[in-house]
């Protein structure tokens, strides 16, 4: 071999090997993306039958149970073979605000939420643990919690509540808006960053799709 075949050849290899390195970084990067908002609890959705429900009525939580009822009936399917996911927005943000925020911010008049144990505007997350028989309790927050269900509150609209806030009891619209991030909401509930995004990216990991 003459030296510059020589030399072409080590020059070969060096351009193999510095390529060999590139798909890892490229990896990497991929795994730092995503400006700070943690997007894994999406690889949950893994159930047999899974369903992204679209929440315009904070008063009908009973759908997403009845959906986990009626596939156990028919198909003998427990929840923890199902995927349900909850998402909601302005309209259906009081399914999602903790009991100091009702206590805090006129939530139940703004929203016209009745408490039916007062009949006045709720001072409580009514939605919680749900009210009336047991039955009816079923169709409570923390029931389908109990059954695997995610619940999400999407981040533009909580932008908008908090303007509706700000407004009502006249403060500025990012101090209640960073309340309402920093403790507005309930246990469990995964801030997105925006309703439509999460509701095209559950139906691109097979979720059915449902308004209510």
């Amino acid at each position: 071999m003459t030296e510059t075949s020589r030399r072409a050849f080590l020059s070969t290899l060096g351009a193999l090997a510095g390529s060999a390195v590139v798909p890892p970084l490229i990896e990497a990067q991929a795994t730092i993306q995503g400006g700070g908002w943690d997007m894994s609890w999406l690889d949950r959705l893994t159930g047999k039958h899974r369903q992204v429900f679209d929440f315009t009525n904070p008063l009908m939580l009973q759908v997403p149970r009845n959906w986990l009822d009626a596939h156990e009936l028919v198909y003998g399917l427990k929840h923890s073979e199902l995927t349900a996911v909850v998402g909601i927005g302005s309209p259906s943000f009081p399914v999602n605000a903790t009991d100091a925020m009702y206590q805090k911010y006129p939530i139940g008049t703004e929203w016209k939420i009745t408490d039916p144990t007062t009949g006045k505007p709720a001072m409580r997350n009514i939605f919680l643990d749900g009210s009336g028989t047991p039955d009816e309790r079923e169709n409570s927050v923390r029931a389908l919690q109990r059954r695997g269900v995610i619940f999400w509150q999407c981040n533009n609209a909580l932008k908008r509540v908090a303007t509706q806030i700000a407004t009502a009891v006249n403060r500025p619209q990012p101090e209640v808006y960073a309340d309402l991030r920093a403790s507005g909401l309930n246990p469990g509930v995964i801030l997105v960053p925006a309703h439509t995004m999460l509701i095209g990216l559950c139906q691109e990991r097979g979720c059915a799709y449902e308004k209510i």
